[in-house]
């Protein structure tokens, strides 16, 4: 599977993505039951470069943290492609609705490995807390003109002034590269200069708190659903082998309509309990 690749300016990649067309829903489904049947390469492609155009969308969104928009892009066009291989046709929502949890998830997973754990934190209130505070802070400029109180911010997120200088602290500089060479010659790195005290559980459990980090933000968002919703979620929508509307049916015992329109209600409710996943634009 060959890809266009973000290089070069980022108007060129735009233009060669925007060569690729739309797909209609007909025309999505019949591709996507290809690639679920048959493990069709070829219907993989055309189901993520059909949908580039909206993952440069959604990482520009995040353009204001400080990193190249072509690597925001890059780690999203890496989610699109999780989110391809786990596409389920038959389940009747459209695949960028399925596809944006998980460009949004790479994309901040991304985010959070480029900037120093001391920095962002490793709760994962503190990590709500990184990306809601330049969109509230973006926000209140806007409304009142100029730069807002830290007592101001925190009125507006819920949290206590204290925690939001921490963190606009914590987000005032950028770490330090461990493998940048020191000095004119070039020849020793940051990290040479580093003693070896052997494994550092704590950056291990981080590591693997980072790895778990989708997850973390599907459950965030499930907290708020009934037990019917979530249990449609998980075994339904999240499941590598979903159960059918009609086993939903006889577990609950309800009709097999009433059970799609419970799932429908309940993917509404996941979208609008993700509010933080939406940096500013």
């Amino acid at each position: 599977m060959k890809l266009p690749a973000v290089v070069g300016t980022l108007d060129l990649y735009i233009t060669e993505i925007n060569r690729f067309p739309l797909l209609t829903p007909e025309e999505e489904f019949k591709i996507a039951v290809r690639l679920k049947k048959y493990n069709d390469m070829e219907a993989a492609e055309k189901l993520i470069v059909s949908n580039l155009r909206f993952v440069v969308k959604i990482a520009h969104e995040y353009r204001n943290y400080g990193f190249k928009l072509a690597d925001l892009i890059q780690e999203g066009n890496i989610g699109l492609i999780h989110a391809v291989k786990k596409f389920d046709p038959y389940k009747g929502y459209r695949l960028i609705s399925y596809a944006v949890w998980w460009i949004r998830a790479y994309i901040q997973n991304y985010l959070i490995k480029s900037w120093s754990i001391v920095k962002i934190g490793t709760t994962q209130a503190q990590r709500k807390l990184f990306f809601k505070l330049s969109q509230a802070k973006k926000q209140l400029e806007t409304l009142s003109k100029k730069n807002p109180e830290f007592a101001e911010i925190a009125e507006s997120l819920g949290v206590k002034g204290s925690e939001v200088a921490e963190m606009d602290l914590r987000m005032g500089s950028r770490d330090v590269s461990l493998h940048e060479f020191i000095g004119d010659e070039g020849d020793t790195t940051h990290i040479d200069l580093l003693a070896y005290e052997g494994d550092n559980q704590e950056l291990a459990l981080i590591k693997s708190e980072e790895k778990s980090l989708v997850q973390q933000n599907i459950s965030s968002a499930l907290s708020g659903l009934t037990e019917r919703e979530s249990y449609i979620i998980v075994n339904r929508v999240m499941a590598d082998n979903p159960e059918t509307l009609q086993e939903i049916g006889n577990k609950f015992n309800i009709t097999r309509e009433r059970a799609r329109q419970i799932e429908k209600q309940a993917l509404k409710k996941v979208q609008l309990a993700l509010p933080y996943l939406k940096p500013n634009k």
